[in-house]
């Protein structure tokens, strides 16, 4: 075959685009889901010059194509499933139940009044225990809620933020116990206040107190947990408060940037936290755009890492990511279809790149998911792991015109936000000002518009219902949960050691009046017990509550 030549290849191009344009679109009837324009065709010319610098080899700067040279090849993702509900003992029977269907990490949900540092007899706690997650008052629960689940062989994801410093010293006490070192365990804490303040609401203290905390956190774990990852930067729920993908990105990175600088200032050096640096994304229902979102993230957090706080090492280059499939996407109506959308946005994850996944339940619009539920969903990610073929080679959609060209309209996109961020000063500053919120506001509120006008089709939902339609059984949570929490806290402060429990949340007082890394005075007031509720209402007292504007 003959070789041809530029200007060749060039005439081809040419006379190609002719005979498309040739033919209409019918661009009254056709809607894209994306909020970035999509061409009918790509074709190489619209592939910039550098696309090949922009790619280069997975596991290579700027990890456009994967973090690691075999991706999953070499490793599967981590297929954990999102669970916590009710008691530390139930939890604790449905995450053996996942462990032994296949589950190679775990991801615990804690319920609202944990997330939000009350004890379950708290009057403000009332109605609310167990109900999103299970509750955990003390060391008590989290023993309970590991019992026989060895943590040096497993990893472990905690969605918590607000008290994130709490349960994670718990862990450690637990950990401890089963006569496992810090230095051994390995996994996830959220520990991400700002999209609190953004998009989800479960905060407790002023920004400034908030990440105090957090760099507390950093500066433990660099010297005693080298195998955790000390923040979950999570634009999860930013995705799922309504913003688009490319919001998502951006706000995500720019909170990311907002805690780099504040570990900085604290005089801790880039490249001893930023590698234990990790993400958490959305996989939402656009397969292509969510594809290209996942690479254009690697690609501009390598460029952040290096360009702007001038990074070394390779690890602190590189953006590791949680996925979950999109919890907003999910309907009441027809809820099995919500097996096909979240076996998409598997795939999608998957082909983009993630490290970690937790794929939704069917049930999920309805209620907690029930047994069956979670072991279809952990099957939808074992069948593509072992039986579809997507993971036999790396970034198998790379150098697709689409993709390649979608890919960079996102980085394009995502920078023009960052560029906004740092001209209001940063995330904090942005978020206080409500910037980022009414970015958010208004994308959430021009998709809810689509899905009226029916612009945006929702099957089962806008289109193709059914009338009278059953709904299945759901997974109910027992009302007397809330019962037994509340007796146990009576009996554990009856027969431990108060002195000791006064003592410790006194010491850790003063220490929160100073400049001191809380988290050992913390760890000390868990081991005797003290409870997450009195030792959240003395950090309380010291730094206030966060009233927003």
């Amino acid at each position: 075959m003959r070789e041809i030549n530029n200007n060749e290849y060039h005439q081809w191009i040419k006379e190609t685009k002719e005979i498309i344009d040739k033919f209409p679109e019918r661009k009254k009837s056709f809607k894209t889901s994306s909020k970035i324009p999509v061409e009918r065709l790509y074709l190489p010319s619209e592939i910039t010059n550098s696309y090949l610098e922009k790619l280069n080899f997975p596991g290579e700067y700027p990890f456009t194509r994967g973090i690691q040279p075999t991706m999953y090849r070499g490793r599967l993702w981590s297929m954990r499933q999102y669970a916590g509900f009710s008691s530390a003992e139930e939890s604790n029977k449905r995450y053996k139940y996942l462990l032994e269907q296949g589950q190679t990490g775990l991801s615990i949900a804690f319920d609202l009044p944990t997330q939000i540092g009350y004890d379950s007899d708290d009057p403000r706690a009332k109605g609310e225990v167990g109900k999103v997650g299970v509750a955990i008052d003390s060391l008590k629960d989290m023993e309970i809620l590991f019992d026989a689940i060895p943590l040096d062989k497993v990893s472990t994801s905690m969605t918590i933020n607000a008290p994130a410093a709490i349960l994670l010293a718990m862990y450690i006490v637990v950990a401890e116990k089963q006569g496992v070192s810090a230095d051994k365990l390995s996994g996830t804490i959220q520990n991400d206040i700002l999209k609190e303040y953004i998009a989800r609401g479960t905060y407790i203290f002023p920004p400034k107190p908030s990440m105090r905390l957090i760099t507390d956190i950093f500066k433990y774990c660099s010297k005693n947990m080298p195998k955790w990852n000390t923040i979950s930067i999570s634009g999860y729920h930013i995705r799922e408060a309504g913003s688009t993908a490319v919001q998502e990105i951006a706000f995500t990175i720019g909170n990311a940037i907002a805690y780099v600088e504040s570990a900085l200032e604290t005089g801790l050096e880039i490249d001893e936290f930023a590698p234990r640096l990790a993400f958490f994304f959305n996989s939402h229902n656009n397969f292509f755009e969510e594809i290209a979102k996942f690479r254009a993230a690697r690609r501009i957090w390598a460029k952040v890492m290096k360009e702007r706080f001038n990074a070394k090492k390779k690890k602190s280059l590189q953006l590791r990511f949680h996925t979950q499939t999109a919890g907003s996407t999910l309907t009441a109506q027809q809820p099995d279809n919500n097996i096909v959308r979240v076996t998409l946005q598997a795939l999608a994850a998957i082909l983009g790149g993630t490290q970690s996944l937790h794929t939704n339940s069917r049930d999920e619009a309805l209620a907690l998911p029930t047994e069956e539920s979670a072991r279809i969903a952990l099957r939808t990610q074992q069948i593509i792991a072992y039986e579809s073929g997507v993971t036999d080679t790396v970034d198998p959609l790379g150098g697709s015109y689409y993709i390649e060209e979608l890919t960079d309209r996102i980085e394009k996109e995502v920078e023009k936000y960052l560029q906004k961020i740092d001209e209001l000063g940063g995330a904090v500053k942005a978020i206080e000002e409500g910037y980022i919120q009414r970015e958010i506001h208004k994308a959430a509120y021009d998709y809810q518009q689509d899905i009226e006008r029916k612009q945006q089709w929702i099957i089962g939902l806008n289109a193709f219902a059914i009338e009278n339609e059953k709904m299945p059984e759901i997974h109910r949570v027992d009302p007397i949960v809330a019962q037994e929490q509340e007796q146990k806290l009576l009996e554990l402060k009856a027969t431990r050691d108060n002195y000791a429990v006064t003592s410790t949340l006194k010491a850790l007082k003063e220490a929160a009046k100073t400049d001191k890394n809380l988290m050992p005075y913390i760890i000390d007031a868990v081991k005797v017990y003290a409870t997450l509720g009195e030792i959240t209402n003395v950090l309380r007292d010291v730094f206030g509550e966060y009233q927003p504007s």
